[in-house]
């Protein structure tokens, strides 16, 4: 609920590899009992920002994995570039 208040939000997930990090935190899109909370938290803010009045929003998100001390932003185009 912070985040529809001006504050920054970050969902962290951390664990081994084939842990289930990325189901969880993806889930299934079209499934309404297994959405993942990316999807979730989405609905949720945009919810929240339809019903404020006198308000502008600014909604920036990223989705990145760091594997191996290699950083990968997981929404560009390309997937399997590092970044610095």
């Amino acid at each position: 609920q912070g985040v529809t208040e001006g504050y920054n939000g970050t969902i962290f997930a951390y664990g081994q590899t084939g842990s289930g990090k990325s189901f969880t935190m993806q889930g299934i899109v079209d499934s309404s009992t297994q959405k993942g909370i990316i999807p979730r938290a989405f609905e949720h803010i945009f919810e929240s920002i339809q019903c404020a009045e006198n308000a502008k929003f600014l909604v920036r998100a990223s989705y990145l994995e760091i594997y191996n001390e290699d950083i990968h932003d997981l929404l560009g185009a390309d997937t399997k570039q590092k970044l610095e």
